[in-house]
């Protein structure tokens, strides 16, 4: 190191996500690691500049990062000599408080009470040697024991960046008066006129020690929290990577919050370099090269008569006519259009994204990329709890007649139409399941809407109950069908659960009708409805199945296992075709294949549909030999009952996988998740990367096309929209497979 020069230990941050260059910059993939300038990535150069200053000795650079970059670190740096330095690898992020620490630390214990140089890895500056010669002017107040801060002269009334008031000082520096907050326009051009007011660049210097006094004095938490995750950390070749557990316990805060505006005799060092911290698209147009009418274009862009605008497009064509000061910013899937003055505004955008858990904020799009585990919890909990719920337990509920609304229009009013026992045991259960998983909605009641509802006119003189409703909510149909029969259950088992008083009584009454009207008198099964002699469906068997199984988990009687495990002997013997691992839908009154069509019909959401129950089975009764079936089934629907456009299930396919109904509702979607829950690692093979895709597809086809708190029911081979409306009875289907995907993570 040349004679004079001090030495200064560099700590490169690199935790931030640069939201306000969203949809480009995302958590996983932030701004520092774009190459924005054509030079390489910010955090590359910023690297570089630290490695640059000049002397005879080299000096270590740290980088202070998020754990989950660690690959694109090490792919970022690769051949990039740190000089004994490495990364410094966070579990979560603690703000600029946290890193500040770890920087003082480790200087400490690795160097001595040497100077600290901590930057921020996603600014734009001139020229390494203005920068040098910038930070060079505050090293003999540094070496004072003063907290060096450097600020750039305003050119602008700029409201997206913190300000610093400063007082006299030498030539190189200026006391610091205080620091302020992003400022309105108003306080922004006042400060401007002032020139006592200098943007604050995020950039500090230090002694080791000065800084760890200032901790100690104004944030001891901070300090004796970090610094009890360092002493806790392990490092490998990649970096040092702190514990999780303790770090999460450090207060999360920036340092200017926790340091900054509490300590004494700071010095500001005016910068000598042009700097940029490119926080905004328009911060982009104005440093990047321009066309000729002062447009930015990047990537696959035709522009025609556009003026100082910013256009790029990662991904596809992105075509403008006549745009004038606009920043028009496309990737595979989202768009940010905005005036440029108002594109620092971003943030906005993301915040509310953020609310409501979607994850185009989280992740960049990749073909090639596992689906995090997890990632979708936050979007499925909002979208169940804060928008579905609240919207169907209000206008979805018939507050005239009684009971619940057969379905709604896209801008979520009522549809006046024959009502359905399945609809309305289905909506009891829905909102007794949501009540099991802690909705604070009033559960309660709208069970007991719907048990007085289907008790008022539903029952039958036989005990049973009719299957439609004219929509005043007098009986239409009062055939006793063994589906319904089964919902009615289904629906009373969780009613039951949540208290309701009579859920047991109508069951009890309800199980001595079936075994009464609709058991099979050969002891196989039951009849679509007492007396029928038609064709027999194993699909009113699989929703008999599935309320067996839930009043055995309520009560723990083995009486309802045993019915359930009938059920499950006509699956081994007759509806599962060991040739083909499908499941049959139609056969004759002895259980044989239906003749034509019908025989060949099968339904991979039913697949689906059975592989959750038994392994749900499985689990209750012990009989793991079921797990086989419910794999083969689930590999067969995966295998052969796909859309490979969409990647959702047809609506049904040949014994031998030729489309029937090509068609895809969004019910199956709900199946396939349940039933990649119940099979991940239940003696197979990991399906975590499945139940995540599965939910992803269910959104991105169904939910987020939609209005709010509605789905699209229909999609059709080619991706396209074609429901009309939206049919309540999807509801259960809805609410149980993502509650059950909400839980499953929880335990994951």
């Amino acid at each position: 190191m040349t004679s004079g020069m001090k030495r200064i230990i560099s700590f490169v941050m690199s935790g931030g996500v640069g939201s306000r260059l969203w949809p480009l910059s995302r958590e996983d993939f932030p701004k520092q690691f774009h190459n924005l300038s054509g030079q390489g990535s910010m955090l590359l150069r910023t690297v570089k500049r630290m490695s640059a200053r000049g002397g005879e000795t080299s000096v270590p650079v740290y980088l202070l990062a998020s754990e989950r970059h660690a690959d694109r670190i090490s792919q970022d740096l690769s051949g990039v000599d740190l000089a004994g330095g490495r990364a410094i690898l966070e579990p979560m992020g603690r703000n600029t408080a946290a890193a500040v620490v770890l920087a003082t630390e480790i200087t400490l214990r690795e160097h001595g009470d040497d100077l600290v140089l901590v930057v921020p890895s996603d600014h734009e500056i001139t020229t390494d040697r203005d920068f040098w010669n910038t930070v060079e002017a505050g090293t003999d107040a540094a070496m004072a024991g003063r907290i060096v801060v450097f600020g750039i002269q305003p050119d602008r009334p700029e409201t997206g960046y913190g300000y610093i008031e400063v007082g006299p000082g030498n030539d190189n520096t200026r006391d610091v008066i205080r620091f302020v907050e992003k400022p309105d326009e108003k306080t922004a051009i006042q400060y401007l006129e002032s020139k006592n007011f200098l943007w604050n660049s995020g950039i500090f210097l230090f002694r080791a020690s000065a800084m760890r006094d200032a901790f100690r004095a104004h944030a001891p938490k901070i300090w004796d929290g970090a610094v009890a995750a360092l002493d806790e950390a392990t490092s490998n070749i990649s970096g040092t990577y702190l514990p999780h557990d303790l770090y999460a316990e450090v207060p999360s805060i920036s340092v200017d919050y926790a340091i900054m505006e509490h300590a004494k005799d700071i010095a500001l060092v005016p910068a000598r370099f042009r700097w940029n911290d490119l926080g905004s698209w328009q911060s982009l147009l104005e440093v990047s090269s321009t066309d000729g009418s002062g447009n930015v274009i990047v990537g696959d862009v035709v522009a025609i008569d556009c003026e100082n605008s910013y256009l790029r497009s990662n991904g596809r064509l992105l075509s403008a006519i006549g745009l004038r000061d606009l920043a028009v910013v496309s990737t595979s899937d989202a768009t940010f259009v905005a005036p440029v003055t108002e594109s620092q505004n971003v943030r906005k955008i993301v915040e509310q994204l953020e609310k409501t858990g979607r994850l185009e904020t989280k992740f960049t799009p990749a073909q090639d990329r596992l689906p995090q585990v997890g990632a979708y919890e936050k979007r499925v909990r909002h979208w169940l709890f804060e928008e579905t719920l609240p919207l169907w337990s209000t206008v979805g509920v018939d507050t005239r007649y009684g009971g619940f609304h057969e379905a709604l229009t896209f801008d979520a009013t009522p549809i006046t139409r024959t009502k359905r026992m399945r609809t309305t045991a289905r909506q009891i259960y829905a909102f007794a399941v949501a009540h099991e998983m802690g909705w604070d909605g009033p559960a309660n009641d709208l069970i007991d809407h719907g048990i007085r509802f289907i008790t008022a006119n539903g029952r039958t003189k036989r005990g049973g109950w009719v299957k439609t409703f004219n929509p005043d909510g007098t009986v239409l149909d009062g055939a006793e069908d063994a589906y319904d029969q089964s919902f009615v259950l289904l629906a009373l088992a969780h009613a039951h659960r949540a208290g309701h008083p009579q859920a047991l009584g109508l069951a009890t009454e309800t199980f001595a009708f079936i075994d009464e009207y609709l058991a099979d008198s050969k002891l196989r099964g039951f009849l679509e409805m007492p007396g029928d002699t038609g064709l027999r469906r194993s699909n009113p068997h699989m929703h008999l199945l599935e309320s067996f199984l839930a009043w055995y988990d309520v009560t723990g009687n083995r009486d309802y296992l045993q019915r359930a495990a009938r059920i499950v002997d006509l699956f081994r013997h007759h509806f599962f075709d060991a040739e083909t691992w499908t499941l049959g839908e139609f056969f004759t009154d002895d259980w044989e294949r239906a003749p034509g069509e019908k025989g060949e019909w099968t339904e991979p959401g039913h697949h689906f549909e059975w592989a959750y129950l038994l392994s749900n089975f499985a689990a209750a009764s012990g009989q793991k030999d079921v797990i086989r079936y419910a794999r083969k089934l689930y590999a067969s629907a995966i295998a052969n009952g796909l859309n490979r456009t969409t990647e959702l299930a047809y609506g049904a396919v040949s014994r031998h996988g030729l489309p029937l109904d090509t068609n895809s509702r969004s019910w199956p979607q709900t199946e396939a998740v349940k039933a990649a829950i119940a099979l991940d690692g239940n003696g197979g093979p990991d399906l975590k990367p499945e139940v995540e895709a599965r939910v992803g597809r269910l959104f991105r086809w169904h939910i987020e096309q939609a209005p709010k708190g509605l789905w699209i029911d229909l999609i059709d081979e080619k991706g396209r929209a074609r429901a009309e409306d939206v049919p309540a009875s999807i509801f259960y289907h809805l609410v149980c497979a993502l509650t059950q995907y909400v839980d499953y993570i929880g335990k994951a």
